[in-house]
């Protein structure tokens, strides 16, 4: 093993790279920037609903999450803390943007998942969870909001193991009801309480205090008494941290806090140094796994254009997987063949950047102007690597978009081309309509208002939308596609996608695509990834 090789497995095993799920208004965004707060990366934390007199969060910089409150594109924070280099990944919480929530999960080890303490586990919860499962990505628990009225601790539980097959094992337990909160207990020193005092709007810490187990009976009997009883009964019923079982995703450590007061987020922060796994060996798409001190390689998993708008540029997001990567260095790209050059390279922090020199497996790495990379792309040194593609999910919502100024037709073009190569829409083109009215394909109709704010504020060509009747799209081949354009009794049309050349029939309803198999048996129609599977 070379010096390098060894020096890659050792950053290696300091890095933490996560990211944090949920339904939407769960409070995902107010954790991250909770986190990154209790880490020391920033001073102050912001509001995500940006209320009068606050900041919004650093990882919603679009001018959109800005105005809703929203989180519509993924992020990236890095920070350190105890001696730690953790890669925090905001997610999108709506399930309009499940595409890039897939993309960033490919990119991480570990997932924390927050729940709204009055609401449980939710629809988005749960598709997020399954794909961690599938990913075999260990899950941390956060239940959020425990200083608001909400559900019994003990009841939630139940509801993660009914519903997910996952053992909960709380390393944090409340003393007090949701809403009415009194401090948290840390099981792993359970002989005191931590108790919090909230400071003016969430910007700051709360402050805590260590409450001895004597006193705590004293002043808070009945609430202390209850939460003692409650965690007693767990360890009965074997709800204990076990490393390997949190690994191996059968168990799932749980906290309580309440994010936007700042409170259990220290608890949880020490969690992921602790808990969270560094990088490891990672899947290849032909078989066996590339190894941490392996030769440099990377997965791009995100692209993102006009990140600062008065520069305009373009950044794809790679997670460094294997080896050292040092700025300058040339790579090749997997899907070409091609060598690639790396000469400016940023670490990013939501919205703001800085040079970045070399970097370790786990970290994330933006490299600006890379024009020719694109979401999935592998990127390697030395020894061949391709890691598995990512999914495209069916699309369910169509529209066509035309410019409303002609005259910007070359700026519309150029827009167009960049979210598709973003995955912000899928792009569907056909001979009959033409380049200057695709067809935009969306797994949620919220991703068209991100088109139209784009277009009009970064590539000043505001667009009109005629939305199209369609709401089920198949996978075909050109026989099936020229079948679908000539059938005179289905409703139904048949395009490409740009991203990838794929043919895709579109038709308004399964009884539509099941009357063109009745009409053309032996065309081709397969289905796609929902993204709802």
């Amino acid at each position: 093993m070379s010096p390098n090789s060894d020096w890659a497995a050792s950053e290696a095993a300091r890095r933490r790279t996560f990211a944090v799920i949920s339904h939407p208004d769960a409070g995902k965004s107010t954790l991250t920037e909770a986190l990154a707060l209790h880490a020391q990366a920033i001073t102050e934390a912001g509001a995500v609903h940006g209320k009068a007199g606050r900041r919004g969060v650093a990882s919603d910089w679009m001018e959109m999450e800005k105005t809703r409150g929203i989180s519509v594109t993924s992020a990236v924070l890095q920070f350190a803390h105890r001696g730690c280099v953790l890669n925090l990944l905001d997610t999108p919480g709506h399930a309009d943007f499940s595409e890039d929530t897939y993309r960033v999960l490919a990119a991480v080890d570990c997932a924390v998942m927050l729940i709204d303490a009055a609401k449980g586990l939710e629809e988005q919860t749960r598709k997020l969870f399954d794909v961690c499962r599938h990913r075999g990505i260990p899950v941390i628990t956060f239940v959020n909001k425990w200083d608001r009225p909400g559900r019994e601790a003990l009841e939630l539980l139940d509801e993660i193991e009914r519903e997910f097959r996952l053992k909960p094992t709380p390393l944090v337990w409340p003393v007090g009801d949701a809403g009415y909160l009194r401090g948290l207990i840390d099981v792993r020193e359970p002989g005191r309480m931590l108790r919090y005092t909230r400071t003016p709007g969430g910007a700051h810490e709360a402050i805590e205090a260590l409450v001895p187990a004597q006193r705590a009976a004293l002043e808070d009997e009945a609430d202390w008494s209850k939460a003692v009883e409650e965690l007693d009964l767990l360890q009965v019923d074997g709800a204990v941290h076990d490393q390997e079982a949190f690994l191996t995703g059968r168990t799932t450590p749980v906290f309580f806090g309440a994010a936007i007061s700042n409170i259990g987020v220290r608890l949880l922060l020490d969690a992921i140094v602790d808990l969270a796994p560094p990088p490891g060996p990672r899947e290849l798409e032909a078989g066996g796994a590339r190894a941490v001190d392996a030769p440099f390689s990377g997965l791009v998993f995100k692209v993102q254009a006009n990140m600062d708008p008065a520069h305009r540029d373009r950044i794809a997001f790679m997670r460094v997987c294997s080896g050292i990567f040092e700025r300058g260095m040339t790579v090749t790209r997997a899907a070409s063949g091609k060598p690639f050059a790396t000469k400016y390279a940023h670490s990013v922090f939501g919205q703001d950047r800085s040079m970045v020199d070399i970097a370790y497996p786990g970290d994330v790495v933006g490299l600006v102007n890379a024009t020719a990379l694109r979401v999935g792309d592998t990127l390697y040194a030395d020894q061949a690597a391709v890691f598995p593609a990512m999914p495209t999910f069916a699309p369910e919502h169509f529209a066509v978009a035309r410019p409303v100024d002609l005259s910007r037709s070359k700026q519309f073009r150029r827009g167009i081309a960049q979210l598709d190569e973003e995955g912000v829409v899928q792009v569907l083109v056909s001979d009959v309509r033409g380049d200057q009215a695709p067809v935009l394909a969306a797994v949620g109709p919220m991703q068209f208002d991100v088109v139209s704010a784009r277009m009009a504020g970064e590539f000043s060509a505001a667009v009109k939308l005629e939305m199209l009747p369609y709401r089920l799209a198949r996978s075909t081949d050109a026989a099936g596609a020229e079948a679908l354009n000539r059938s005179r009794i289905v409703q139904g049309e048949a395009l490409t996608r740009i991203r990838d050349k794929a043919q895709l029939a579109l038709f308004p309803d399964r009884w539509q695509a099941g009357s063109f198999e009745r009409e053309f048996p032996a065309a081709r129609l397969d289905h796609l990834i929902a993204a709802h599977e």
